[in-house]
């Protein structure tokens, strides 16, 4: 028995041996740490997006069993159709409208939270919580507050005397008023991370830097312009990207309010290809419905983090 116990602490000692010789190295250290990592890309985003290539040049559907290559097939049928052409478009407006507006409103909630002021981190709780909470279920309370019957927009602006009972406005159902609704609730949702990104940024900044363009006498709009932006270019970059990749590819809250409606004037290429591959059945073109944006979004990563790269060096 003893001699059992003895070979066991010994084996034990030997692996213990073997990992911290591991962990000594170098050049071992960092893919052990970054190997979890790795792993978790590779199985949540690279096997769905090689499924994805594959269905996307095969005939496969909901219903059926084998499958057949058939090349650039979906990518021609589906890119001639008036849907994914406005699709397209909707993708465009949408993206771009709602970053700006949150890189503008970042901007402005960042610098008042770089003040000190009395209930300061009330304010840092509520702007953190459209992002800490569901993104479903947030939507769905802007389902009802958007809603033509029981919204509290219309009951406020016809308390105010700015709209009639008879004029209501509709908007999930006016096609402007719907993507204007849209594009509000992601500037909602975005807004906190962009906001939380950019206040790191700016309190990196050295106070020498601000304490030498207050000697200089450069007033607030002189500052902000030529200095502060600046400095936080980078890192405002970096927001901007995380933002542009959250518009092209998500879709819950087009799905949850309007569900492309109406009348295809609010679809995206998201809500597209969830809709004709999941509930329309063909899988086949819901996948190429779903990669057309890749290389877009693959040149515009890039070229975001060059201009990053070289405005952090110079």
């Amino acid at each position: 028995m003893a001699t059992l116990e003895g070979d066991a602490r010994a084996a034990a000692g030997a692996r213990a041996g073997r990992l911290g010789f591991l962990l000594d190295r170098p050049e071992w250290l960092g893919p052990l740490m970054i190997g979890p990592a790795v792993l978790y890309i590779v199985l949540v985003v690279g096997l769905p997006f090689f499924l994805a290539l594959y269905y996307s040049v095969s005939d496969i559907t909901m219903g059926s069993r084998t499958l057949g290559f058939v090349g650039l097939k979906n990518f021609v049928s589906v890119v001639s159709t008036t849907k994914f052409q406005t699709s397209l478009k909707n993708t465009f407006v949408f993206a771009v409208v709602s970053q700006v507006l949150v890189m503008v409103f970042a901007n402005v909630l960042a610098l008042a939270l770089l003040k000190d002021f009395r209930g300061k981190w009330l304010i840092r709780l509520l702007i953190l919580l459209p992002w800490v909470a569901p993104i479903s279920l947030g939507t769905i309370g802007w389902l009802w507050i958007l809603d033509s019957i029981y919204s509290v927009i219309n009951w406020t602006l016809q308390a105010l005397g700015l709209i009639s009972p008879d004029n209501w406005p509709m908007w999930l159902g006016i096609p402007h008023l719907a993507m204007g609704s849209v594009i509000t609730v992601h500037v909602w949702r975005l807004l906190p991370l962009a906001t939380v990104i950019i206040l790191a940024g700016l309190t990196s900044i050295p106070q020498d830097i601000h304490d030498a363009a207050a000697v200089d006498g450069a007033g607030f709009w002189r500052h902000l312009f030529q200095v502060t932006l600046p400095l936080v270019r980078p890192i405002m970059l970096v927001a901007a990207l995380f933002g542009l990749v959250f518009a092209f590819t998500d879709m819950i809250i087009i799905f949850v309010l309007t569900r492309g409606g109406p009348y295809d004037t609010t679809q995206v290429l998201a809500s597209l290809a969830f809709f004709t591959g999941i509930q329309g059945g063909d899988l086949a073109e819901g996948a190429a419905v779903a990669l057309f944006l890749f290389p877009l979004l693959l040149a515009v990563a890039v070229v975001f983090l060059r201009i990053a790269r070289r405005t952090e060096v110079t």
